[in-house]
């Protein structure tokens, strides 16, 4: 049976509700300038401030502008499999980072994923090597941008959108532990 709820029981009437109106509900009295008292004190204790990123971003010296993107960590090979597959879509600030052990070429297909990406390799020195732009999504076709120790992948345009290009310098924060430039 499809539906949503209890199955009613044959053996006894279903419920009724008592007949007759219904009083309204009444707030609480509120004290005078309560809800400015409310707001001094998130404001006090930093949380109607802006917020701090949750985790490891990217900063991509572009341009003449910094371009931030707070990423997932793919640094196992289980992570770096899965990837960015099955997403539905992807915030413009957001993206993940692929963090390898050594630098080489590394090769990546859209299998599974079904949102269009840009691919940025980045060497160990902290420099663009190549930009993949759009990236076709469940393509198998295999996509590399030169010598990488990290890929970072982002929503597809993004690259284009703030002029990344190979020479551009890269910050990762976050991850100084595994290496970041």
């Amino acid at each position: 049976m499809v539906g949503s709820g209890p199955v009613p029981r044959a053996d006894r009437p279903p419920r009724r509700s008592r007949p007759g109106p219904v009083a309204p509900r009444r707030a609480a009295p509120r004290a005078p300038g309560a809800r400015s008292l409310a707001l001094a004190l998130a404001l006090a204790s930093g949380t109607a401030c802006a917020r701090e990123p949750a985790g490891p971003r990217v900063v991509v010296e572009s341009g003449g502008r910094s371009h931030a993107v707070e990423v997932e960590v793919a640094d196992d090979d289980a992570r770096r499999e899965r990837g960015l597959m099955f997403r539905r879509e992807l915030a413009e600030d957001r993206g993940m980072l692929f963090v390898f052990p050594a630098e080489g070429e590394h090769a990546f297909w859209m299998k599974d994923t079904l949102i269009p990406l840009d691919m940025i390799f980045v060497d160990a020195a902290g420099r663009v090597t190549g930009v993949v732009e759009r990236a076709r999504p469940l393509s198998l076709e295999l996509r590399s941008g030169g010598p990488s120790k990290w890929v970072l992948e982002v929503p597809g345009g993004w690259a284009a959108r703030r002029g990344v290009k190979p020479g551009d310098a890269v910050r990762i924060e976050g991850l100084e532990r595994k290496g970041a430039p």
